[in-house]
């Protein structure tokens, strides 16, 4: 795919830099308006951002690659990283799938270091019952090749149509948790969507105890869906931030109702609420902001930032058919209370 290779965005990434003296001017959530340009205009659903050695790896839903991976050592300029000689293809963190997984249906991939060493959870499509399900694999090296010998998913709920979007979360204390959503939404299904948290062993492969649910699709502006559950701890306070709405947009305005909430937890079990300013980012008109979601959380030169997707299809943008790009935001906390800075 042409233009995949780099993008560079010194402006961007500068202005979003300064958000703790930005955000105290604001007092709400930034909404219509408010632009984040993308730091990586090329098709990459789903982000995750994993600082190693120096660099930042990134990692996303299947396109070209079961896992397809980017790379920056500055935040403002990445790179597809593809495999080494002249064959031309991606690089792929998983090259083999699991025997329970079918290609072609790779999802959300995220990576947490534990005692086994780097464990990747994602979302694939089970051969035996057509549901997405989650599993997870592991490797030295966050590059990979992660590997599964698991002849089943990790975890698939079945009556509630699959279980997808996984996201690890190491609490304070040290004990490992996994968030994910049921695919309740699948159109054989069509049952309510909820986010759910069950403890994980310390090495990151056995869920332990039983699922308990945090966030259900009640809310006028989640529409049908709840999904991509992140969970954050900061100052002694539990955030669930997960994306929810309408995953497509209307073709006269082509600008989603997708859009990223967040609730707020006494613990990593909950319970939750939901924040009643939601939604917390929405789609503009500006560039590219079409339906942003599927966010993740990490940090860099002690600061947070936010990775997320949105749609390339505003009309300022470009072609709807460019795909899913990748933004990222500065996350700052004022009492209490997430704020993503306005450019």
């Amino acid at each position: 795919m042409s233009g995949i290779g780099s993008t560079s965005f010194r402006g961007v990434l500068a202005a979003a830099l300064v958000l703790n003296g930005c955000a105290t001017k604001s007092e709400t959530p930034p909404r219509a308006g408010v632009s984040f340009p993308p730091v990586f205009r090329a098709n990459f659903p789903d982000p995750f951002i994993l600082e190693h050695e120096g660099r930042y790896l990134a990692y996303a839903t299947n396109d070209g690659a079961n896992v397809q991976m980017a790379a920056s050592t500055d935040l403002m300029n990445w790179r597809l990283l593809m495999e080494e000689g002249a064959s031309g293809r991606k690089h792929d963190a998983m090259p083999v799938l699991p025997t329970w997984a079918k290609e072609g249906f790779t999802w959300a991939p995220e990576v947490l270091k534990t005692d086994a060493g780097y464990v990747l959870y994602f979302t694939a499509r089970h051969t035996a019952n057509g549901l997405q399900c989650i599993g997870a694999a592991t490797s030295q090296d966050p590059l990979g090749p992660f590997t599964s010998e698991a002849s089943a998913p990790l975890v698939c709920q079945e009556a509630l149509g699959g279980t997808i979007d996984a996201s690890p979360f190491r609490a304070p204390d040290g004990q490992l948790y996994l968030y994910f959503k049921n695919d309740g939404n699948h159109s054989a299904f069509n049952k309510p969507t909820e986010l759910f948290a069950q403890r994980l062993s310390q090495d990151g492969l056995q869920l332990v105890g039983e699922p308990v649910s945090l966030v259900r699709n009640d809310k006028p502006w989640e529409r049908h869906v709840v999904e991509a559950p992140t969970m954050v701890e900061r100052g002694g306070a539990y955030f669930l931030f997960f994306s929810a709405g309408d995953y497509g947009w209307q073709d006269s305005e082509r600008v989603s109702s997708y859009a990223v909430g967040y609730a707020t937890c006494e613990g990593p079990l909950g319970p939750c609420v939901d924040a009643p300013t939601n939604p917390f980012l929405a789609s503009t008109s500006q560039p590219c902001l079409s339906g942003p979601g599927h966010q993740a959380v990490f940090q860099a030169g002690g600061k947070d930032l936010m990775a997320f997707h949105s749609w390339s299809a505003t009309p300022s943008c470009g072609p709807a058919n460019q795909g899913r790009f990748m933004h990222l935001a500065e996350l700052s906390w004022q009492n209490g209370v997430p704020r993503l800075a306005p450019r």
